[in-house]
């Protein structure tokens, strides 16, 4: 499957804090900031907002002399044993605190073996789950993960998908022309979230970001009521800005 990739300001924030790690992980008794930006090159007011995230997220830890060590979060999930009960937790864990800093439930969606997958979400009773009233699997051409989804695959993959899956219309706003769709698809800028105006559901309004890593296709997401839909291109800038530590635990 070929992608039609183009690195976001999470990705290219996931590969700084990358950076940032391999510098405080070859250092076993601690680092000093200075010294990891001399190692990393990055300047001072990036470092500090990339420090601060890796603390915020337990990748690193301050000790009594100002100095950086590896944190327990990156212990767990660079551990051997274990590690894929470590990513799903600290991946919960950081999605709980998304749901609560945007408001609005939240979803990681990835496209395995050309089918959609929604593998982990936080919801609450002031931010409801969407009703997944016809199956994600089936429904890409109409919901925010789908096209965000979709839209990192080459032409040719998505046209695979469709024709696999029939554009049903589920609202009067579904788009079920696939021409029409993939001219959609193929000028959505990737740095843009995706937003489903109620398309996939009346009542509800959905945004969606990429996450890829590698050659895994993944989005994180959200819903909203629709009498929220005001609120839906601020939280979705705020789900693109909380991308990035997703993206960095799904790539360490």
């Amino acid at each position: 499957m070929a992608l039609k990739n183009e690195p976001t300001a999470p990705y290219h924030s996931a590969q700084d804090a990358l950076r940032v790690l391999e510098t405080v992980s070859r250092h076993s008794t601690g680092v000093l900031d200075t010294e990891i930006a001399r190692r990393t090159g990055l300047g001072p007011d990036r470092l500090t907002a990339l420090l601060l995230m890796l603390r915020r997220e337990g990748y690193v830890e301050q000790v009594a002399d100002g100095a950086y060590v590896s944190g327990a979060a990156l212990n767990r999930l660079t551990s051997a044993h274990g590690r894929d009960r470590a990513l799903r937790e600290k991946l919960q864990q950081t999605i709980d605190r998304l749901r609560d800093t945007v408001g609005a439930a939240i979803y990681i969606s990835r496209y395995v073996d050309g089918e959609i997958h929604v593998t982990q979400y936080a919801d609450g009773p002031a931010t409801p789950a969407v009703n997944e009233w016809v199956d994600f699997r089936s429904s890409a051409h109409a919901s925010a993960i789908g096209k965000s989804l979709l839209g990192q695959l080459d032409h040719n993959g998505r046209r695979d998908h469709l024709s696999r899956h029939k554009m049903a219309r589920l609202t009067s706003r579904t788009i079920t022309n696939e021409r029409l769709l993939l001219s959609h698809l193929e000028s959505q800028p990737p740095t843009v979230p995706v937003l489903d105006l109620q398309e996939y559901a009346i009542g509800t309004v959905c945004a969606a970001v990429p996450i890829t890593a590698g050659s895994s296709v993944g989005c994180l997401a959200l819903s909203l009521p629709v009498e929220h839909a005001h609120r839906l291109r601020a939280a979705a800038d705020s789900l693109n800005r909380g991308a990035g530590p997703v993206l960095l635990s799904l790539a360490i």
